[in-house]
């Protein structure tokens, strides 16, 4: 019987440690499911007007770019000029050799001269001709015949003065001179070198102002003709290769006629000052263009998810649960969205740490304002 009794005992106390126990876990797990809606703080998106930049990938070209050729066929005689070096408008920069333009010069004077000579006395034949008609002792066919005469060697004459030009021509080719200051680029052919009428000796580039050629979409230039309509400057700055401005600023000055239905595209041209010569033709860069824009919602990308390309906020509803909606940007900007859709300006998205929530979450909301956030 006391056994019994001590075993009862045991089994009571052992019932109401485990009810302990219990109670204890349900007052736990009640406690946590009370606390499990996390704070998140809350943006709304905001409108401002800002400028950003563009940058387009440009090809840099001299003002003046031109390819110095042979006029004539000859041997290369001296080379006056050397490579990367600066010439005048005018200097000599070739001399080929000349000896057969100077002889068929020669030649051609010669033939002028004879005609001339032939030509005074067929003007005296014409004279004497001509008194003797008058004296009817001859016909008038023999002054027909001398008048003729007199225009075959006038005929002779013109085409010898034509034969002098063209020799005087050819022999003013065979000095290579520089059609405007510049810079000399690659000399191909040598000292000695046989070329032939047409053949490069050498390109000339005025480097002193520089092109850069480059495409925008139909949509930005669009935009761009109303900042032009608005007066606003057209300014626009250069990223060289190696990653540093160039010191000069350059305007846009020209566009295409029209837009390349392949890509869209419409090339623009700017003009830039090059007075230290750092900019080569030829060279690649990339301009950068300032555009505005009036009344651009922004939200910060860290509040942004992707989901097969397309982008996503959590928006938090009047109930304080997680709503998934997305977004369509227009721009991207330095850690910011510019939305064109999906968003009004009295929605709450979650700021950061949207991979701890999912859709349908409860939490509690913080609300903070774009600027503190350091986006703006």
């Amino acid at each position: 019987m006391k056994r019994s009794l001590c075993n009862l005992h045991a089994a009571y106390v052992l019932l109401c440690t485990s009810a302990a126990i219990y109670l204890s876990a349900c007052t736990t797990d009640a406690g946590k499911s009370t606390n499990t809606a996390e704070t998140f703080q809350v943006i709304h998106p905001e409108t401002i007007d800002t400028v950003y930049t563009k940058d387009y990938v440009a090809e840099i070209q001299s003002v003046q770019n031109v390819e110095i050729r042979a006029r004539v066929k000859g041997f290369i005689e001296k080379i006056y000029v050397d490579e990367g070096k600066p010439v005048r408008e005018g200097q000599v920069l070739f001399t080929l050799s000349n000896k057969e333009f100077k002889e068929e010069l020669l030649k051609a004077t010669a033939e002028l001269k004879s005609a001339e000579a032939d030509l005074k006395a067929a003007d005296v034949d014409m004279k004497n001709t001509k008194l003797l008609v008058d004296k009817k002792i001859v016909s008038n066919s023999e002054l027909e015949m001398a008048d003729a005469k007199k225009e075959a060697i006038q005929a002779r004459i013109d085409e010898a003065e034509s034969s002098i030009a063209v020799a005087k021509l050819n022999l003013s080719f065979t000095e290579v001179r520089a059609p405007f200051s510049g810079v000399i680029n690659r000399i191909p052919n040598k000292t000695g070198s046989l070329v032939d009428e047409g053949t490069l000796l050498t390109t000339l580039s005025d480097n002193k102002e520089m092109f850069a050629y480059f495409n925008v979409s139909e949509k930005e230039y669009l935009d761009f003709v109303k900042q032009k309509e608005l007066g606003k400057p057209q300014q626009v700055s250069l990223l060289m290769a190696d990653g540093n401005l160039f010191p000069y600023k350059g305007t846009v000055e020209t566009i295409e006629n029209e837009i390349d239905k392949s890509t869209g595209n419409l090339a623009f041209r700017a003009r830039f000052v090059n007075p230290d010569q750092i900019l080569k033709h030829g060279a690649t860069a990339k301009v950068l263009m300032n555009t505005e824009l009036k009344n651009a919602m922004l939200i910060p990308q860290k509040s942004t998810f992707e989901i097969q390309e397309n982008v996503y906020v959590y928006v938090v509803d009047n109930n304080n649960t997680v709503q998934m909606r997305k977004i369509i940007p227009s721009l991207r900007l330095p850690n910011l969205y510019v939305v064109s859709s999906g968003l009004s300006l009295n929605d709450n998205i979650i700021y950061e740490g949207i991979q701890r929530v999912k859709e349908g979450d409860k939490i509690i909301p913080e609300k903070a304002l774009l600027t503190q956030t350091n986006n703006l």
